[in-house]
């Protein structure tokens, strides 16, 4: 069965009345093991919205799941902007119908996420065409921590606390990077039921299909997980790797680069043709070493490495006259650097940027 993107007061009343599906908040599982508190604020002014001159009594409830919102398009789509862009096509669906309408839902949390879910659904399926067409490789936006998170908007004000994601084993490049190797529906029903604990039954509702066949997608994406992704270093070993290759990167020290990345590392960078880097993975920690020391010969005078946190684990951010031109994130293995993901395309560097 395939959804269509529209979703309104004509969905069925098995959805739009399901009292009993509810927005998981204190989840624990094999990549979440921190609770995920409902920050203050991260909501918005009635004036947002048709009618903004009328006090409406129902607004914090409906915003106040505007994070968590964002916390689940974000994991589905890989892209902070298309996450912000799908959960603000679900508030307008909300607000398009007629307060009776409303009335009627029972659970207005149950009834954003589903109609979250199926937007971010289809755009996963028309992502891929457009993936296709991309300039070089794509990689999923990097995202700050929390307090160095900067708004892309004019002036560089603070962002709302309800657009920041959080982050957790569930949103670290190389997760983001395994999922974008999954059909749509793996993806969704992976992180449905593993990360917010949705049950088979109410995961089965959101996507169209049997609750057997959304365990099925969910075990083939841990298979997935399984086969491509290594066992996690502890994050004290992570930042001090990432340190010392930094510290290598600045003295050019080819030797010590090649002691730190596994032979068979990779290093993959995303311009979407707007910034200058390599179309195609390096591959082999020697020529990722030569590739290193050459980009370092390049760079400009103002160029500034600095250790920041990328996507929850630790990672290298460039900046040139104090404004980020490049996020990297890392896999480290054991004692070596696996992968390398450098994301130099603007657009995906908004966060961290000012306007």
């Amino acid at each position: 069965m395939c959804f269509s993107d529209e979703y309104d007061a004509t969905t069925p009343p098995n959805v739009r009345r399901r009292a009993g599906l509810t927005v998981r908040r204190d989840i624990s599982s094999n990549w979440v093991r921190q609770r995920r508190p409902r920050e203050a604020g991260g909501k918005m002014s009635a004036r947002s919205w048709p009618g903004g001159g009328r006090s409406d009594p129902r607004l914090d409830a409906i915003m106040s799941e505007r994070r968590q919102l964002i916390n689940l398009a974000y994991r589905l789509l890989g892209s902070l902007a298309e996450a912000e862009d799908a959960v603000q096509e679900t508030y307008a669906r909300w607000y398009a119908m007629t307060g009776p309408q409303q009335d009627a839902i029972e659970s207005p949390a149950a009834w954003l996420t589903t109609v979250t879910s199926r937007i971010c659904l289809n755009v996963l399926r028309s992502a891929r065409a457009r993936r296709e067409r991309y300039v070089g490789e794509w990689i999923p936006e990097p995202l700050p921590e929390p307090g160095e998170w900067i708004s892309g908007q004019p002036g560089g004000s603070t962002p709302d606390p309800g657009d920041r994601v959080t982050l957790d084993e569930s949103v670290s490049m190389a997760f983001l990077v395994v999922l974008e190797s999954m059909t749509p529906a793996e993806r969704v029903a992976l992180i449905l039921h593993d990360v917010f604990r949705y049950s088979f039954a109410e995961v089965a509702e959101i996507t169209g299909r049997s609750p057997a066949a959304c365990r099925q997608l969910a075990s083939s994406a841990r298979r997935r997980i399984r086969a491509a992704q290594a066992p996690a270093a502890p994050t004290a070993r992570q930042a001090g790797i990432v340190r010392a290759f930094r510290q290598a990167w600045e003295a050019k020290d080819i030797n010590a680069l090649i002691g730190l990345l596994d032979p068979g590392a990779t290093a993959t960078a995303d311009g979407g043709g707007l910034a200058v880097t390599f179309l195609r993975p390096i591959e082999g920690g020697d020529q990722i070493a030569r590739a290193w020391i050459e980009i370092a010969n390049r760079a400009p005078g103002n160029m500034t490495l600095l250790e920041r946190t990328v996507n929850g684990q630790p990672g290298l951010v460039a900046q040139q006259d104090g404004v980020t031109v490049t996020v990297f994130a890392f896999e480290v293995e054991g004692d070596r650097i696996k992968h390398i993901w450098a994301v130099r395309n603007p657009d995906k560097l908004r966060p961290w940027t000012t306007a």
